[in-house]
């Protein structure tokens, strides 16, 4: 009989992510390499059996046994690392399959693009299979492969990729692989290379180099974090995965290195995430600068400052809602019909279609973020302060108009609450750097357009009959919830114990909230224009957590936290998404679920004393 569609992929929580800075392989609890985009994160894949499980392309390397004799297989990461370990526990003994991507130092020059396997034999001798199966361009070429020196080089769609192993392999109909059996004691290497142009990476002692610098890279890394509290474990994995998700050669942060995996199986909500997220990456800025993570935060400024001074206006703004990891225009949207899609959940899209959207809380979370960086890095340059006024004075212009707002709906503009907030915020925080540190600008226009937006906000953004004592809602003239709205207190727009503010935190927990699980809105009483449902938003329970942190509410809020950590997967990785059954759902892991559970961790360490 054979397996069934969703048999024959992994649970999106079954993964875990190793990388170096400039692009992520996903490896699954069954020692398979489902998802990697060789070269940089947006580049068309080379291994996507996620997404195809019979066409996608993969590398397996997994005990060759059959279930009843396989007694269980774990997965953990190296300590403060992002190397990563699959043990198989089976009859004939364990074997450990360790997987890292090579990272030696930080702005390597000569840095290449290594993907490393060892297995190493622990108890007894396990009968393994290794087969290497690259469909490069989306799994749209099949590959041409031959033996190349001591190795086998796979070619196609204009890129090479050099293989070389301890183990002999055979190459079969376009990939290759090989049977064999673990020692006791002994590691066998396997070592892919991407456009490799010096000498092939020999599998002997020097593949325990590479192992040892990259576990060196990652701990010096980590022991720049200043966060020591309750929840260092859970907290380090989060900035470690942040880190995963930087492009160091550019500063750019991406939202998340997969595409096309579903918030609903079987659904359309199927969303490339490769790209870099104004909103998403300002709020890493802010996760990064709490831990102490300076470095990071000045590269990501710098490659912001690129996007200030090619500002262009329009039905967008001067700034666009993503861009490409080099600062371009990201490309257009398109379905690959050739693909199954992850158990079936179709279509699968590459590009991003809300890239043409307007969505006007980006300019308070990119303003928000420089003036943190302002405040706690190296300050803002006269260059950078006039493009900042330039943006400005757009935003005053436009800030009241309807835009598609924070979750990309596809029904048309509305006037979004939210959008209003953080017009607020880029409006306050330019007032607070120019009178921080005396720098120019029309602080009184600024002040009475700030007062504005509050005014507005207070008057059409409140609804005094929804719930049991009013709330803030979705959008003017509406009664939707919406947890966006989370963020009031935490962007300094009103007392987290403003009665206001108190009366939403209790609508949106009766109407939105499943077991401290949050749902943005509620989709069936705001239309976003797609089909399907869609599961709770990990990243609003986080913002739950640290808006009851902030209302004093601090038993509620670290119950919901520790259940939040419940919903993590094997590794604290987060997806998007957790559906009813606690499943992960959507792009994986996500940049905005992992900076949140920091922000709301340290906020409530620090609450608790």
């Amino acid at each position: 009989m054979s397996p069934s569609r969703s048999e024959r992929y992994l649970p999106i929580a079954e993964h875990g992510i190793i990388g170096d800075l400039r692009s992520a392989a996903l490896v699954g609890t069954d020692g398979t390499v489902d998802w990697f985009c060789p070269g940089r994160f947006d580049a068309p894949s080379v291994f996507a059996s996620l997404l195809d499980a019979d066409r996608g392309g993969h590398w397996r390397l997994a005990p060759c046994v059959d279930e009843t004799e396989l007694a269980s297989q774990q997965q953990f990461y190296y300590p403060d690392s992002n190397i990563l370990i699959t043990r198989f526990l089976t009859a004939d003994g364990i074997v450990e399959v360790q997987d890292l991507m090579v990272v030696l130092r930080p702005h390597d020059p000569d840095h290449r693009q290594r993907l490393v396997r060892r297995v190493t034999g622990v108890r007894g001798s396990v009968p393994m299979t290794v087969e290497v199966v690259p469909r490069p361009d989306y799994a749209r070429e099949t590959p041409k492969v031959e033996t190349a020196g001591a190795g086998i080089r796979f070619t196609g769609s204009g890129l090479t990729l050099d293989l070389t192993s301890s183990v002999e392999l055979e190459i079969t109909d376009h990939a290759a692989g090989a049977e064999f059996r673990t020692a006791e004691g002994r590691t066998e290497v396997f070592v892919l290379e991407v456009d490799a142009t010096g000498e092939p990476t020999p599998c002997d002692d020097a593949a325990e180099a590479l192992f040892t610098g990259t576990v060196s890279f990652w701990k010096d890394w980590l022991a720049h974090s200043s966060y020591t509290g309750r929840w260092r474990e859970r907290v380090h994995r989060s900035a470690l995965t942040l880190k995963l998700l930087t492009h160091e050669p550019t500063g750019a942060v991406i939202a998340s290195p997969t595409m096309g995996l579903p918030e609903h199986l079987g659904g359309e909500r199927n969303w490339d995430y490769r790209y870099v997220w104004m909103r998403d990456a300002a709020f890493t800025l802010y996760a990064l600068l709490r831990l102490g993570f300076t470095e990071e935060a000045g590269a990501f400024i710098g490659w912001l400052s690129g996007r200030f001074g090619s500002t262009r206006d329009g039905d967008q703004g001067p700034l666009r809602v993503m861009y490409t990891i080099d600062g371009d225009e990201t490309p257009d949207e398109v379905e690959l019909d050739h693909l199954d899609g992850y158990r079936g959940s179709r279509p699968v899209l590459a590009g991003n279609g809300a890239a043409d959207q307007l969505q006007l809380d980006i300019y308070g979370e990119i303003i928000d973020s420089v003036y943190l960086y302002d405040k706690y890095g190296d300050g803002v340059g006269h260059e950078d302060w006039t493009n900042l006024c330039t943006i400005l004075d757009w935003l005053r212009e436009h800030w009241d108009s309807p835009d598609e707002g924070i979750w990309e709906t596809r029904a048309g503009r509305q006037d979004h609450v939210f959008s209003r907030l953080m017009c607020w915020v880029a409006v306050e925080r330019m007032i607070r750097m120019a009178r921080r540190r005396g720098l120019p600008g029309d602080v009184g226009a600024w002040t009475t357009t700030r007062d504005e937006i509050y005014h507005q906000i207070m008057d059409r953004g409140w609804d005094p009959d929804v719930g049991p004592r009013g709330s803030f809602v979705q959008r003017y003239g509406a009664t939707t919830l919406d947890a966006s709205v989370l963020l009031m207190p935490m962007v300094k727009f009103c007392a987290p114990t403003e009665p206001r503010f108190l009366a939403t935190l209790d609508a949106i927990n009766d109407d939105l909230v499943v077991d401290t699980l949050v749902f943005r809105y509620d989709v069936e009483d705001s239309p976003d224009g797609l089909d399907g449902e869609e599961g709770t938003f990990s990243m609003c329970s986080f913002w739950n957590v640290e808006a009851m942190t902030r209302a004093g509410r601090l038993e509620q809020a670290r119950i919901a936290l520790e259940k939040m950590f419940s919903y993590g997967n094997h590794l604290g990785l987060y997806a998007e998404e957790i559906g009813l059954t606690g499943e992960q759902l959507g792009n994986f892991p996500q940049a905005f679920t992992h900076l949140s559970l920091i922000s709301s961790a340290i906020n409530l360490d620090r609450a608790l004393g």
